[in-house]
């Protein structure tokens, strides 16, 4: 059983982050040749499509209405 919700943005982001990383593991491993700036378009495309799927996937869970919080876990609107 699940321990908490899936969050396909947060998936996404670290993708690209690794994807990143593996560009410059690459580049100071001697196998390939990366221009400084190829970060900036991995990180913020990463960024930004992380974010349109995270609104997407929770405007999903709000229309099937399983974006409620575990019974267990506190709350703004109750008290304690």
């Amino acid at each position: 059983m699940l321990r908490h919700r899936f969050q396909p943005g947060r998936l996404i982001a670290g993708l690209f982050l690794a994807a990143t990383g593996a560009v410059y593991a690459g580049d100071a491993g001697g196998l390939w040749e990366t221009p400084w700036f190829v970060a900036v378009p991995l990180v913020v495309g990463g960024l930004c499509t992380a974010g349109a799927v995270g609104v997407l996937a929770r405007s999903v869970h709000r229309r099937r209405g399983t974006a409620r919080a575990h019974p267990d876990e506190p709350r703004a609107d109750r008290p304690g």
